[in-house]
């Protein structure tokens, strides 16, 4: 007969059960909030990171057209050190993050443009305007 650890602590373990599993993925607790925002002209994300600066961003476009966000922030601090000494205390801190996000077709990939503002990364995607999607819809004849 195998021992059982008897719990009287029964109803966290549903809670664990329930939303600890394949079918509902965790969300990632040390990535940055997002907030995406449209308008009739564009859409603007706004990115949560505080302490960072625009030096710690990088904004591009991938191979297959879609937005990646970066950052990146390496800090130490130290404390004063003593010639005969060792450190009493030093704390590094390293922090780093990717999102890669699928652009709709109606955004004009070409007039993108990103700020950092108050600590919130700033990304306006403007859309096309009605005259150039009539350019990108072309007829083509067949011959």
């Amino acid at each position: 007969m195998m021992p059982i650890r008897k719990s009287q602590n029964w109803l966290p373990s549903i809670f664990n059960d329930f939303f600890d599993n394949d079918w509902m993925v965790k969300a990632n607790a040390t990535a940055p909030a997002i907030n995406v925002f449209e308008t009739e002209t564009e859409y603007k994300i706004e990115l949560a990171a505080p302490g960072m600066t625009k030096e710690d961003f990088n904004v591009h476009i991938d191979e297959d057209s879609n937005l990646v966000i970066s950052m990146e922030k390496k800090s130490e601090k130290k404390e004063e050190e003593k010639k005969d000494g060792r450190y009493l205390r030093r704390e590094f801190s390293y922090s780093k993050f990717q999102q890669t996000m699928i652009l709709p077709d109606d955004v004009d990939k070409e007039k993108i443009e990103a700020c950092v503002e108050n600590s919130v990364l700033n990304i306006e995607l403007p859309k096309f305007t009605e005259q150039e999607k009539e350019k990108e819809k072309r007829i083509i004849n067949v011959k």
